[in-house]
């Protein structure tokens, strides 16, 4: 069957858009509920995901080892204005961390 592409598009019969209407492609009536698929995502780890995981149970429920005393300590240092600053030990340990990680590159 040929048209002409300026042509009208060919009349639906009724009973045809009746059908098309109330039918769904799968032949079953429009208005019934249709049932969702059962989902079958599967999510694969590499080694590293595993270890990472691994580390983060460990982390989890070993003990924090933090030193609640001395974090009171410097808090109250802190708050009455007599926490004093070591700027060259703290430029000391920078550097040094720079070290480290250049040498780990």
């Amino acid at each position: 069957m040929t048209h002409r592409i300026d042509a009208p598009p060919p009349a639906v019969r009724a009973a045809e858009a009746t059908a098309l209407s109330s039918v769904g492609r799968s032949g079953a009536p429009r208005n019934e509920p249709v049932a969702a698929t059962a989902a079958v995502d599967r999510v694969i780890l590499t080694g590293d995901a595993e270890g990472l995981q691994a580390m983060g149970r460990e982390l989890g429920t070993a003990p924090a080892g933090i030193d609640m005393a001395r974090v009171n300590a410097l808090k109250a240092a802190i708050a009455d204005g007599s926490y004093a600053i070591d700027a060259p030990t703290i430029a000391t340990r920078m550097l040094g961390l720079e070290r480290q990680l250049e040498g780990a590159r």
